[in-house]
């Protein structure tokens, strides 16, 4: 996807992926910008550790709590900073900046590939950790009526519901499973990802028939168990990809500094993900 964008605006760049054990995330993230690389995307478990290893955080990071882009930037001669893809020659003074671009892809893609008005919405959100705290605190923000937090360790989603109860209070944030029929069932569990893994829910406790729609963050396998029942019940549905497009595509206007060419991209992430 960011080789197909870079080769389609013209830049002589190339985009690598990198196994890093969070242990040395630091030196990584440090060796990277000594080495001038322009910027980094960072995964799980990265998002949450790297917030307090970059030198400054955007807005973004800040009010998420989760970093999963950085832009590597130089101070020029007039004493201001601008991303190192900006300069031809390496400056002697960088700094790491760290931005997300997972929140805003969240919504645009239940937006884009559900038809889904968030405003007023009833939503289950299975999962609390890192993909799924930015997911609720976003859809907090867009002024959803009522969010059900589902995770394995039931302290965390009550952490996150308490924090949604704080920073958006006319939302209504409760740990467990709804009671009537929902918007949307949003999994940001990593449940689905193998071929034999069940359906992410506990479906003693809720089902799929009074959902409208699904959407499951996985995107390989392009369809999960969830998705498949999901199919199966009459609900609307979507995978991943287009949350992975969307922030892909805001990492490389970050980087670049120019508009992303997000249909080559989504051609070139169907390609890979669909066959």
């Amino acid at each position: 996807m960011q080789n197909a964008g870079l080769a389609a605006l013209g830049m002589d760049w190339r985009y690598l992926a990198f196994e890093v054990h969070p242990d040395h995330l630091l030196s990584a993230i440090r060796g990277a910008q000594a080495m001038s690389f322009i910027g980094l995307n960072l995964t799980v478990p990265h998002k949450l550790l790297a917030v307090r290893m970059v030198d400054v955080l955007d807005a973004s990071a800040e009010r998420w709590g989760a970093v999963n882009t950085i832009v590597f930037e130089g101070r020029d001669e007039s004493g201001g900073w601008r991303p190192l893809g900006q300069f031809t020659q390496a400056p002697h003074k960088t700094r790491s900046h760290g931005f997300n671009t997972d929140a805003d892809a969240i919504t645009r893609a239940l937006r884009e590939d559900l038809g889904l008005e968030l405003s007023g919405a009833r939503i289950l959100l299975l999962g609390a950790g890192g993909a799924g705290r930015t997911a609720a605190l976003k859809l907090a923000s867009e002024g959803v009526s009522e969010l059900f937090l589902v995770n394995r360790t039931q302290s965390k989603a009550g952490a996150v519901a308490r924090e949604i109860r704080a920073k958006s209070p006319s939302v209504s944030a409760v740990v467990g499973y709804p009671a009537g029929e929902v918007d949307l069932v949003l999994n940001a569990t990593s449940v689905g990802l193998n071929a034999d893994d069940p359906v992410p829910f506990d479906e003693r406790q809720f089902s799929l028939r009074r959902a409208a729609s699904v959407y499951d963050m996985i995107y390989r396998p392009a369809e999960t168990a969830l998705l498949k029942a999901a199919k199966a019940a009459g609900c609307r549905t979507a995978n991943g990809l287009g949350m992975l497009l969307y922030q892909g595509a805001k990492a490389l206007e970050l980087w670049t500094g120019q508009n992303a060419p997000v249909e080559v991209m989504r051609r070139a992430l169907e390609e890979n993900v669909y066959g």
